[in-house]
């Protein structure tokens, strides 16, 4: 998995079960140089030579995958069946109908000799669906049978899923999650992430900034819903700081945009979740100490956890994710959720490059 923060490549080795139950057996991560980061964010907008350029950095993620899987199964002489690989997003468009990720899957097949599942996205977009968020269908495996559960997966973009002991599964994106905190951090300091939320933490709150932020459009929109980089980009913050016309602190912009996070999440499961005892957190977003304490704020009522406590280390479950969904295409089993995604029925998600 290599996700919307733009820090490198999450690889689990799961044993998936034939119920569908999957146990973490190794991981293993693999940061971005900061050359590729720099040239995948400029791949976000468009540019001379676009198309040479994201097939140039689609074999270079090809060959930064398989060197994870290397170290991954480094010693491990127990055939693996298939590689899911999500792939990095370029664009994700679903009103315009399509997405696009990147990782060039027949290369990654070459270099490994092992079967690669990928795009895994397109299949519900054509079947009318917004493409994401895939997680929940994987989060259903964390229900509990008598407590109203919500799982959060703060990435670059935050999710949701909805998780009611009895009823529909519901999930779609909040909002921002790390995104604009690392740009604003990365912008100022040269840091990819503000460590545990301390320099948002040395700032404070701008009510008027909050409150521009949080009459961005998406954030009214009903669920189905998601969202990316499309919506949420430090030239949207710079023309929202600009309309304001004062001077705020940058690390007053870093608390506002943390605060922002959490509302925005906090909002989502306040008014779509009613109900809902427990929320559980996964992603980079869980090891925020301030994001945390700010998202439980917004939340009172609700116990605010990572998902260690389900004995599920918060950094691999969306890796985890996309080799369930991997084991889903193999077995020819759907991978979506219509509930979330607003696709016109289940559908069977990626495309298969046989070793």
């Amino acid at each position: 998995m290599s996700g919307t923060s733009l820090d490198g490549v999450d690889a689990v080795l799961a044993e998936i079960s034939s119920t569908g139950h999957t146990r973490l057996i190794r991981s293993h991560y693999l940061p971005y140089a900061d050359s590729l980061r720099t040239r995948l964010l400029a791949l976000h907008t468009s540019q001379t030579n676009e198309l040479h350029l994201a097939a140039c950095a689609a074999n270079d993620l090809a060959h930064l995958y398989a060197t994870a899987i290397k170290g991954l199964l480094d010693g491990f002489t127990l055939p693996v069946s298939a590689i899911g690989c999500h792939g990095q997003t370029l664009r994700h468009c679903p009103a315009d109908g399509y997405t696009l990720q990147i990782g060039n899957a027949a290369l990654l097949t070459e270099l490994t000799n092992i079967t690669v599942v990928a795009d895994f996205r397109s299949r519900d977009i054509a079947a009318g669906g917004q493409g994401a968020p895939l997680v929940p269908a994987f989060h259903v495996q964390m229900r509990h049978p008598d407590i109203h559960r919500v799982i959060a997966n703060i990435g670059g973009i935050a999710n949701i899923s909805d998780l009611p002991a009895n009823g529909t599964v519901r999930g779609w994106d909040t909002g921002p999650g790390n995104m604009l905190l690392d740009a604003w951090i990365k912008r100022y300091s040269g840091e990819h992430f503000d460590r545990n939320g301390a320099w948002a933490a040395s700032g404070a709150v701008q009510a008027n900034l909050l409150d521009a932020l949080l009459n961005h459009a998406y954030l009214k929109q009903a669920p189905p819903k998601s969202a990316g980089r499309e919506q949420f980009n430090l030239d949207w913050l710079d023309a929202t700081l600009s309309a304001l016309s004062q001077a705020i602190a940058p690390a007053d912009v870093q608390a506002t945009l943390l605060e922002f996070t959490a509302i925005s999440l906090g909002n989502a499961v306040k008014h779509e979740c009613s109900g809902a005892q427990e929320l559980y957190v996964c992603g980079g977003g869980a090891h925020n100490g301030l994001l945390m304490q700010r998202i439980s704020a917004c939340l009172p009522g609700i116990q605010v956890m990572s998902t260690t406590v389900l004995g599920i280390d918060p950094d691999w479950v969306e890796a985890l994710a996309f080799a369930w969904l991997a084991r889903q295409t193999m077995h020819h089993e759907p991978g979506n959720l219509p509930s979330v995604t607003g696709a016109r029925g289940e559908r069977i998600l990626g495309a298969i490059y046989p070793a």
